[in-house]
Order: C-alpha cells, then structure tokens, then sequence
C-alpha cells in the first residue's frame, strides 16, 4: 500500500471504500456514478491524533489502520488524492468493526 498524503486531524478517520469499483447493473441497466449508493464498508487508512475530553486528555481511537468497518451512509466528506477517492469521518460515524 502506498503512503497516502493525508494526515487527519482530532478525531477524524481517513477511510477507503471497499467494492467501489463494481458497477451497478439493475434490470440490464448501468446506474450512473451520480445515481449510486455510497459503499458503507470501507478499510481504515489513517488516524487522526485523537479526540480530546473535557479535561483535555486525549483518548485513544477504537479502530486501527487496516480495520474494516462499516459507516455511517450520509457521514464524511470525500477526497481524491491521486485519483483514488478517500473519506475522512468522524470516529462517531464508524458504526462497527467487521470480525
């Protein structure tokens, strides 16, 4: 895996959506790009440098880089860094780990 350019920061997670490069066929019909559904299950690629609490004392995230987790359908912002597509979320958008 190539070091990606990206460090996120708090408690933020720079995930990569699995299976998004199968096409969507329904009925013989191509879905277009605009019309899919965001993959939910991604493979975490970095971590922020943590959440803090009230007292200022950072915690440590719940995921580590290589996890497979499932997200939150409507949560992140994407990124493309030399033409891959990333998420960053929030660790609160990360519904799961997959066993």
């Amino acid at each position: 895996m190539a070091k990606v350019k990206i460090k996120p920061i708090g408690d933020r997670v720079l995930v990569k959506h699995l299976d998004e490069d199968k096409e969507q066929i329904r009925g013989g019909i191509i879905i277009p790009d605009s019309a899919k559904e965001k993959p939910q299950e991604a493979e975490v690629i970095a971590l922020g440098t943590g959440k803090k609490d009230e007292n200022g004392k950072l915690s440590t995230f719940e995921v580590k880089v290589g996890d497979r987790v499932l997200i939150s359908k409507y949560g992140g912002t994407e990124v493309k860094i030399d033409e891959v597509k990333y998420t960053l979320v929030r660790e609160d958008d990360i519904l799961g780990v997959l066993a």
